[in-house]
């Protein structure tokens, strides 16, 4: 619904005329169930008719036609009628039997009916199914402020202006060229969701007859059935006393092996869709979301949300925009990498760099490298300007603005969402304590200044005590990943003069590339070691914290668990970026890691080249590997659960098991709920965005794998999980300021990396300062002309240390023995009447001009993300205009409703006057 609140809806519901709804109101009252009995539920066997318990049988028998469909599907009690709302499993030679008893007990005391049945496969295991009858419905949705449709919307046209008109018919007149609306379904496709075209209100019993029910059985839908029910269970007692309560704790003490509401019949279907329709909204929801053959087609979020509940709806919604707004950025980033592609051949760096066979380089490492030509990274130097170029730093500023656009736009959309999915004015419940908080600090109660009820509290200096502890921790494992990376530098460091010395000429020649190719596959292999480690320390920190509800338990563990992958993730690749080839020293005087190996130098073309290759392989090893373990691991499980029934009830047994039976032998969704999908996605927006100057392809290979992603994850939650809990929610939660931190943190990476990383400043300097256009006040290539003579300093061979002299002096590759050798940095040569090796002018210049560039980058920036911020409103116009109309509409309906009341009670009095006065003699 729009922007109407509870209150007022609930005051225009009381006043609404009621006297066309009489007969409606009779007719729901008809069918309340009969109270229910206490006693033990009939088990019933999977071979035999199955027979209801008392507390079930309200209704005369069904034919025999309807019990055999019932009992096929699988979603129905034995008399076909009533509705399987909940499933629960047990083993009966599990433990905790007098608990379960007593919970059963309860849940019947409640009004809930229930039919067990053994399994088909297992004997041992029996299946709970849980149905709410109509009155249960009614009265938890009243508790639990459920808002129905009572009305439906009333729109109005926009105004339109004539430009706008003239413009529209010269678009429809293009369209017509083109196929219509290829992305989306056709609307004969999908069902008519009446809800959310329609006004709504918290339900109330008292007012039934304003409500639109047009069937009882399908008034709550089956994903609000489910979760009243899932309601009822987590406040019902399996033990005297006020904390021995919920499914929760039945499930973790193992009472109940498995809670889950069934899905709706299969999602295969003998008949084509097109020709008999959808045999339910799981089928629907495969034929037009998870089958890969509609990978184009937009989701059709409104039946997500009423199948899987708002709070996967709104996942789905934001991965469905986030990959749409990938596909500008993705196509800015490939032309970046095309214009380096076309401008190759005229660029006067590469073209200096590979026509040097003159100039000899230093060894990049002791002993076993040897000497080299400029020209030999020739290829190396064309590689890095397709990635460093002159529009690398408009598309750094391109992709921050993108950034700021993409989280503005989602809340404009998320706003959208909220009004058509009726959630503008939904409020969480204020959270009930977490049992492990209430054992705790069961002993000191005080006031909740909310609710007026004692609860148990949590001391300042322990909560703090607590908080310092975690954070220590956190800490050390920060510290751990940074060993990590000291280990991957070190092995850098030596394996680059293993690979020097290497047998094979291709190894031998490429070294430096080997080193990095083989330190980032090792590097992944640790990042996925320690991932495990850290959700095991991130759940012993949480935990140890204590937090008071389940909304602050999840929100600690996922920052910890952010924290942890993000700098586990991204540590390597940030030492790359500014610390490689930074601190190396120079020839004849390396820094030395505990005074034995030489740091690891850049190539001589550069150190973006190991950036782009630690970014690439990084990023498609990662997203391999998590599209593996989402879809993989449950196909397989699955797969060997199928296998394993074949082998035992032949091959056509899964065919006439009952739904509950195969929902159970699905893989259950994690238990984390949807943190793995986020987490997953906000780590690729980091890739995308934070050193996405030094790899302009991030985005183009993270939509790729997006518009994989959404048909993954379509496939994995209808296919290979159980239906997970139906729940609501209004946004993403903290995911959305973790995302606006890595915005902010991407303007600094990025303004550091063309600054430092890429040679962009440097060649600027001398372009305006020393090169052939100097004072001039322009840089084309023709200024760039000598650049690489001026980068390179010398160096006398004679001065080097005795660890560092290579073992052949040149004279094999050049004819005579080397005396000078070039290398990367602004010095003084060594013949300087001034002080040898010292730093010349030039170096001060480029320093000056980087931070400089920092500050401009960083400020121009920001600026900008904050103005485009500020003008763009978090609501659409139209969507402010449709909830002022509702407003004034709900405000006239109120003003109605109030008349016709005045009206009735005055021809009231008139009748009762007339009345009063014809019987005086």
């Amino acid at each position: 619904m729009g922007l109407s609140s509870s209150v007022t809806l609930g005051f225009l519901l009381m006043f609404y005329p009621v006297l066309k709804d009489v007969k409606l109101l009779m007719e729901s009252l008809e069918g309340l169930s009969t109270p229910s009995k206490d006693g033990d539920s009939t088990l019933l066997d999977p071979g035999t008719s199955s027979i209801l318990d008392d507390n079930t049988r309200t209704d005369p028998e069904p034919e025999g036609e309807l019990i055999g469909r019932s009992r096929s599907s699988g979603l129905c009690f034995s008399d076909g009628k009533c509705h399987i709302d909940y499933i629960l499993v047990y083993r009966k030679s599990g433990p905790q039997s007098e608990k379960r008893e007593i919970f059963e007990r309860n849940i019947r005391a409640e009004g809930l009916q229930m039919e067990k049945e053994l399994s088909v496969c297992n004997s041992d295991v029996i299946f709970l199914k849980l149905h709410a009858p109509w009155e249960v419905l009614c009265r938890y949705a009243e508790l639990m402020n459920i808002r129905m449709p009572f009305r439906r919307k009333i729109y109005y046209m926009h105004r339109r202006y004539k430009f706008m008109s003239r413009m529209e018919k010269r678009i429809n007149r293009f369209r017509g060229w083109l196929p219509r609306k290829p992305m989306k379904f056709d609307n004969n496709t999908l069902p008519d969701l009446e809800e959310n075209e329609s006004f709504t209100a918290p339900f109330s019993r008292s007012r039934i007859h304003h409500f639109t029910i047009h069937n009882k059985d399908t008034f709550f839908n089956n994903a609000t059935r489910s979760r009243i029910v899932h309601h009822i269970l987590q406040r019902v007692k399996y033990e005297e006393g006020k904390d021995k309560m919920g499914l929760n704790r039945l499930l973790s003490n193992s009472s109940y092996e498995a809670a889950f509401p069934l899905h709706e019949g299969s999602y295969r279907s003998k008949n084509s869709i097109r020709t008999h329709g959808a045999e339910n909204h799981r089928h629907l929801l495969y034929e037009c979301w998870a089958w890969w053959g509609v990978w184009y087609k937009y989701q059709p979020l409104d039946l997500i949300r009423r199948y899987f509940g708002e709070k996967i709806g709104l996942y789905f919604a934001w991965l469905g925009w986030y990959t749409g707004m990938l596909f500008p950025a993705a196509l800015v980033g490939l032309m970046v990498f095309l214009y380096g592609w076309f401008t190759l051949d005229h660029c006067q760096v590469s073209k200096e760099i590979c026509q040097a066979t003159d100039i000899i380089m230093c060894p990049i490492c002791d002993e076993y490298c040897p000497y080299l030509r400029l020209s030999d990274s020739c290829i190396y130097a064309k590689v890095t300007h397709l990635f460093d170029n002159g529009a690398t730093v408009f598309f750094a500023v391109f992709m921050a603005v993108w950034a700021t656009v993409f989280l503005e736009f989602w809340k404009r959309r998320r706003a959208v969402l909220a009004y058509d999915w009726d959630l503008i004015d939904w409020e969480e419940e204020e959270e009930e304590i977490r049992p492990q908080f209430e054992a705790k600090y069961s002993k000191k109660e005080r006031m909740n200044p909310i609710s007026g009820k004692p609860e148990p509290y949590q001391a300042f200096t322990d909560k703090y005590s607590r908080l310092i502890v975690s954070a220590s921790g956190i800490f050390f494992m920060i510290l751990v990943v940074i060993a990590a990376v000291f280990g991957i530098v070190i092995y850098r460091v030596i394996t680059v003069s293993t690979f020097a010395a290497f047998g094979w000429a291709l190894i031998r020649n490429n070294s430096q590339v080997a080193t990095t190719g083989t330190a980032v596959c090792i590097n992944f292999c640790i990042i996925m070691l320690l991932n495990v480690l850290y959700e095991k320390v991130a759940l012993l920190l949480t935990n140890l914290e204590q937090p008071r509800t389940e909304s602050e338990w999840e929100n600690s563990f996922t920052l910890k668990m952010f924290l942890f992958q993000f700098v586990n993730l991204n540590s390597s690749t940030f030492y790359i970026a500014f610390f490689l080839g930074r601190f190396t020293g120079r020839p004849g005087a390396y820094i030395r890691l505990i005074n034995r190996w030489k740091l690891e130098e850049c190539h001589p073309s550069g150190c973006l080249i190991d950036l782009c290759m630690q970014m690439g392989i990084i990023m498609v090893l990662k997203q391999t590997w998590n599209n593996f373990m989402e879809l993989g691991y449950p196909l397989i499980q699955n797969w060997w659960t199928r296998r394993r029934l074949r082998q035992e009830h032949g091959p056509n047994a899964k065919a006439s098991f009952p739904q509950w039976e195969r929902d159970y032998n699905l893989q259950p969704m994690n238990a984390y709920g949807l943190f793995d999908e986020y987490l997953e996605m906000i780590l690729q927006f980091g890739f995308t965005t934070i050193f996405v100057a030094a790899f302009p392809l991030a985005p183009l290979l993270a939509l790729l794998n997006n518009i994989i992603e959404i048909r993954l994850d379509a496939y994995k939650f209808v296919t290979q999980w159980r239906r997970p809990l139906p729940s609501q929610a209004k946004d993403i939660g903290i995911w959305y300021g973790i995302l606006e931190g890595i915005g902010i943190l991407s303007v600094i990476t990025n303004a550091f990396v063309i600054a430092v990383t890429s040679d962009f400043i440097p060649r600027l300097v001398y372009a305006y300062k020393y090169g052939p256009c100097a004072g001039q006040g322009r840089a084309g290539e023709r200024c760039m002309m000598g650049y690489v003579n001026a980068s390179l300093s010398m160096f006398r061979v004679s001065d080097f240390e005795n660890t560092s002299v290579p073992r052949t002096d040149g004279s094999d590759m050049f004819g005579e023995a080397v005396k000078y050798c070039r290398y990367r940095d602004y010095r003084e040569p060594p013949d300087s009447p001034g002080e040898p090796y010292s730093y010349t002018l030039q170096f001060w210049h480029v320093l000056a001009a980087r931070l400089a560039f920092i500050i401009v980058f960083e400020h121009m920036v920001f600026t900008i993300k904050n103005l485009i911020a500020y003008l763009i409103p978090d609501l659409p116009k139209d969507l402010r205009d449709r909830m002022r109309r509702e407003k004034y509409l709900i405000q006239e309906m109120m003003y109605e409703a109030e008349l016709e009341r005045l009206q009735k009670e005055k021809n009231e009095k008139k009748k009762n006057y007339r009345a009063h006065h014809n019987a005086l003699p």
